[in-house]
């Protein structure tokens, strides 16, 4: 068998081929232009069939997607993604690739025998559906972000001129606070800049319904799961469908404290000489079911008197202990 390694790049892949014994075959730069590609990958998917197959390992990134697909193509038997190192000092192509090589070759009987791989953090990407639903999911998040921001700019203008105090309502979404703002009396240029925001604040508001609309179409599939996480206080719809999309199957996790982990929701660590020290939260995670979570913990806070209970207890109990201990 053979083990493809591949640094990626918008323009260019660096590879890294070892055989079966771990010697490097091949190495160097492949152009991503459509020629060159269909090139490389024809030629070595002969070459791997004369070698019983091959495996293949590549870092995440935000255009995984066609390279992926080349290998699913080309009869890939494993396909590797894992999450990129930055801590390496003498950092270069064809040693990111050539480390890939060593450590897709150094797991091969593992990969064979279907267990976890030693000293990689491997990522699973999500089946096309939920990819989808991601995609849509990052969407809404940019443009409620926007959206924001232009209420915010609105904000700016009313409280340059101490105006804040004359609005009806201290809620900017009301209909009632969008009727004052578009009647308010401003000087001219503030005005302008006030409408812009407005109509940009209505674009917003429409582009939002729409994304949610095919989320909501999207997700009918998946309709019992979703109303299983909407029962839980603090969890919407949309949050539920988040958190559906990036969990995928629910059987790949051994248990809770493995999906926790996989959200980055346990704390890090650094245990060594006999000292134990626990720090925050790994945040290693996506940081979209983070936030569905954190709304959620917030919610039930407010509103559940024993959990507010237990969270001042807790929140006490953390500021007493000792920094660094356990």
């Amino acid at each position: 068998m053979l083990y493809l390694a591949i640094d990626q790049h918008k323009n260019y892949l660096t590879i890294n081929v070892r055989n079966e014994q771990g010697d490097v075959m091949q190495k160097g730069q492949i152009s991503t232009n459509h020629v060159d590609l269909d090139d490389f990958f024809s030629t070595f998917a002969k070459k791997a069939r004369k070698h019983r197959g091959y495996m293949a390992i590549v870092e995440v990134c935000g255009f995984n997607d066609w390279l992926l697909d080349k290998f699913k193509k080309t009869r890939c038997s494993e396909i590797v993604v894992i999450q990129p190192d930055n801590s390496a000092v003498n950092k270069t192509d064809k040693r990111d690739a050539n480390a890939l090589g060593a450590l897709l070759w150094n797991n091969r009987k593992r990969l064979q025998g279907g267990q976890r791989p030693n000293g990689i953090r491997r990522i699973f990407p999500a089946d096309p559906a939920d990819a989808q639903v991601r995609q849509l999911a990052n969407l809404r998040r940019h443009l409620i972000k926007q959206r924001t921001k232009t209420i915010n700019k609105i904000k700016g203008v009313l409280n340059k001129h101490n105006m804040a105090q004359d609005a009806p309502t201290e809620i900017y979404s009301t209909k009632k606070f969008r009727r004052w703002i578009t009647t308010a009396q401003l000087p001219v240029v503030d005005r302008i800049e006030v409408d812009v925001n407005i109509q940009s604040w209505e674009l917003y508001d429409k582009q939002i319904l729409e994304v949610e609309a095919e989320l909501v179409k999207r997700s009918e599939v998946r309709s019992t799961d979703v109303f299983r996480l909407t029962a839980i206080s603090g969890i919407s719809a949309m949050g539920a469908i988040t958190l559906l999309s990036r969990i995928g199957d629910i059987k790949r996790f051994k248990n809770p404290d493995s999906l926790a982990n996989y959200f980055g929701l346990t704390p890090g660590c650094h245990n060594t000489g006999g000292k134990h020290r626990i720090g925050g939260i790994t945040k290693r995670g996506n940081a979209i079911a983070r936030q569905v979570l954190n709304f959620a913990v917030n919610h039930v806070v407010r509103k559940d008197p024993a959990m507010k209970a237990w969270h001042k207890r807790s929140k006490v109990d953390v500021e007493r202990r000792p920094r660094g201990s356990l």
